[in-house]
């Protein structure tokens, strides 16, 4: 076995307990896993999809990208993944950008705009969780900032119901600390 190997066999060890003990995946589940093109996104695919081949729980994968039109986009080269690993992929283009003054953009502009319309698709898709990126660090640094900017204890949950039970936020990567993805 190489690193490599040794290092994917841990990795999807920690998200199926983080999946088990959180209780994320049911039997015929279609998810919509959220690829923004970055490691941790990708990772979440690709250990999802390899696990489809061993767990005896049954889901569909849809790789979602939301595509808000910069200019620099990583959609082609996405596409060009989703084929080689065999997901079944949609990639979302927006306008949004054109509608909107640029002096309004900023972090929280982008970021609900790209969640607006990855639910958006997951329900115009079918699908009945999206499954997002966050691993341990980013559970761990949302619950410091809480305490230090808001003056609460309060996280990411691992898994949460949307819009009464439409549709279930999970993050598989829970477990795994962000170094592990590099």
């Amino acid at each position: 076995m190489s690193i490599l190997q040794g290092v994917e066999f841990y990795l999807s060890k920690r998200l199926g307990r983080a999946t088990i003990d959180y209780q994320m995946l049911e039997d015929k589940d279609k998810i919509a896993v959220a690829v923004s093109g970055g490691k941790d996104s990708l990772a979440l695919l690709r250990l999802l999809k390899d696990r489809q081949s061993f767990v005896p729980i049954k889901y569909d994968l849809l790789a979602v990208h939301i595509d808000l039109g910069y200019p620099r986009s990583c959609a082609r080269k996405l596409e060009g993944y989703f084929k080689k690993i065999g997901v079944p992929y949609h990639i979302e283009k927006t306008d949004v950008l054109k509608k909107t003054n640029p002096k309004e953009i900023n972090c929280f502009w982008c970021s609900w705009n790209r969640r607006k319309a990855l639910f958006e698709t997951a329900d115009r898709f079918g699908c009945t969780k999206v499954a997002l990126g966050h691993h341990l660090d980013d559970i761990i640094e949302t619950i410091l900032l809480n305490l230090f900017f808001q003056g609460e204890v309060s996280a990411m949950r691992p898994k949460q119901e949307l819009f009464n039970g439409k549709i279930t936020l999970i993050r598989p990567l829970a477990y795994i600390e962000e170094y592990m993805l590099a």
